[in-house]
């Protein structure tokens, strides 16, 4: 049988955040929860199907249609350019982008050189320093982008900070905020008009609930 709404959902942490939040909007979520590797998970009698994904690929699938909503941060949707709705703000995977670095960097002090920035969100981090007037060389770094400035590879770094805890351990600290960054569900915009009669009641349901 076909399900009325298909949504896409981040594996990890915010899966583990997600659960209650759906939970309150009035949804079973046995499906979700039982163990077992199986990447599509069907709750038949709600008429919904969840498909459990790497976080960053869940916009993909919904902007090409093979999701009807998807739940994903807002820092995955800043940095790349899709075309999607994105109706409701969950309130959950909450955090902050920030310019991270040894705590006694004078990264603001000359404006006219080069600053050599590390980040796995380069996109965001390009054009925040620009925004500001900063000439900026983004280097790529999916992993352990705290050791960018301990190593050389980089004066300071963009990352996103949920308790600063790693940071500290790394001696560096917080420099500049950028943005609040939050998990929102996002909607194929057809899909969201053609869809309407099965995907307005679930978007209701997640407002209420908030």
């Amino acid at each position: 049988m076909q399900p009325d709404v298909v949504i896409a959902v981040p594996k990890g942490r915010v899966l583990e955040q997600l659960v209650p939040r759906l939970q309150a909007a009035g949804f079973d979520t046995s499906a979700l929860t039982r163990r077992g590797r199986q990447l599509i998970r069907d709750d038949e009698a709600g008429g919904l199907r969840y498909l459990l994904l790497k976080p960053d690929d869940v916009p993909t699938w919904v902007e090409y249609g093979a999701a009807d909503l998807g739940v994903v941060g807002r820092d995955v949707l800043l940095e790349r350019q899709y075309d999607l709705f994105a109706p409701v703000d969950l309130g959950i995977g909450v955090c902050r982008m920030m310019v991270c670095g040894p705590k006694d960097f004078p990264f603001t002090a000359d404006m006219s050189r080069t600053l050599r920035v590390a980040s796995k969100f380069p996109n965001i981090a390009r054009k925040h320093f620009l925004g500001r007037g900063q000439p900026v060389e983004v280097i790529l770094v999916n992993g352990s982008v705290e050791l960018a400035p301990l190593t050389g590879l980089a004066d300071v770094i963009v990352d996103i900070v949920e308790t600063g805890e790693t940071l500290r351990q790394n001696g560096l600290v917080p420099l500049e905020p950028i943005c609040d960054i939050s998990s929102v569900v996002v909607a194929n915009r057809v899909g969201v008009k053609l869809k309407r009669h099965a995907i307005g009641p679930v978007l209701a349901a997640l407002r209420a609930s908030a």
